[in-house]
């Protein structure tokens, strides 16, 4: 398998993403206890985007004085497609913790707290996900088969919908960590764990977060094998993974007002996985540019933000 990153590119991009997790950890530090107004999350998320663009522009800078430029063009167009189709993937995530918080009863000021271990934990296991991919479609390339047939199925399953609504009770994870934990039956402020009478109690602060974690291990098992079929090269797979992920807190407190204005989003990412599930089926058959994937991905979410918005004027109205 063929890939453009070598030791300095991944020393580079750890050391930004290090450099912009010190950053939000400290805005954090000095705003604990505060609400995130939709004005301090939309500055943030234009600063992750920019962030991931500037990287971008950086990335083709650099491959275009050692590599050339045609392979500078292909390797900037497969990093922001596959930034894309991250980004709008981990939207879904939004809907998951909405549902988690609301169930309970996490207070905004709490749930910033839980979003940031929950997007350094993200990095951790994305990370170590990828890796493990890249070494799979590298020793067994038939592996791209499977994700194919895997994000076409899921891509069905979003268009289908669903048809009934997940009850947090019915999780299995969380009927485990009930039985084996000593659990407080309040929130004890901003702490995971107290200790009472001598014993070590975990808080619901604490299985909100391993829920937050689990949600985002099974988002990561439909987004990872999509970004495979826009690249294998796994400094492209690794650095627009991780790039959409570091400005998910961010938009999630810009989103979570308008999560259930996005009425048309799951049929959006239903009609993108089928596609990408397709192209990974038809890959001996027909090798599909990157820029149409790119233009694929644009197009269809910018016609289900479209239908979104038509569908709220007409309920309003």
């Amino acid at each position: 398998m063929e890939s453009i990153g070598n030791l300095w590119l991944y020393i580079a991009f750890f050391g930004i993403v290090i450099v912009m997790l010190l950053i939000d950890f400290l805005g954090f530090k000095q705003k604990q206890g505060q609400d995130v107004s939709i004005k301090q999350a939309a500055y943030w998320s234009v600063a992750w985007v920019s962030v991931a663009a500037l990287f971008g522009g950086g990335l083709w800078l650099y491959l275009q004085q050692t590599v050339g430029v045609t392979l500078a063009n292909q390797k900037t167009m497969e990093y922001f497609a596959g930034y894309l189709l991250e980004k709008s993937l981990a939207i879904d995530n939004v809907f998951v913790w909405l549902m988690i918080f609301a169930a309970f009863a996490i207070p905004a000021a709490l749930q910033r707290k839980i979003l940031l271990y929950g997007v350094l934990g993200a990095i951790v296991l994305r990370t170590l996900f990828i890796f493990i991919g890249a070494w799979f479609v590298q020793e067994f390339s038939w592996v791209l088969y499977i994700f194919g047939a895997f994000l076409v199925y899921t891509g069905f399953k979003f268009l289908k919908g669903q048809d009934e609504e997940t009850n947090i009770e019915d999780i299995k994870l969380l009927k485990w960590l009930r039985n084996h934990m000593r659990i407080t039956p309040q929130l004890e402020g901003d702490k995971f764990f107290v200790r009472q009478n001598g014993l070590l109690w975990a808080t619901p602060l604490f299985l909100v977060l391993i829920l937050v974690e689990a949600s985002d291990v099974i988002f990561a098992v439909d987004s990872i094998p999509a970004i495979f079929a826009v690249t294998s090269d796994p400094f492209i797979v690794l650095t627009a993974n991780l790039m959409a992920i570091l400005g998910l807190r961010a938009m999630f407190f810009l989103l979570a007002g308008a999560a259930t204005k996005l009425h048309y989003l799951p049929y959006g990412l239903g009609i993108i996985l089928l596609f990408i599930g397709a192209k990974m089926l038809l890959l001996d058959v027909f090798h599909m540019p990157i820029w149409i994937s790119l233009s694929f991905i644009v197009i269809v979410l910018a016609i289900t933000a479209y239908l979104s918005l038509r569908h709220n004027k007409r309920q309003i109205s």
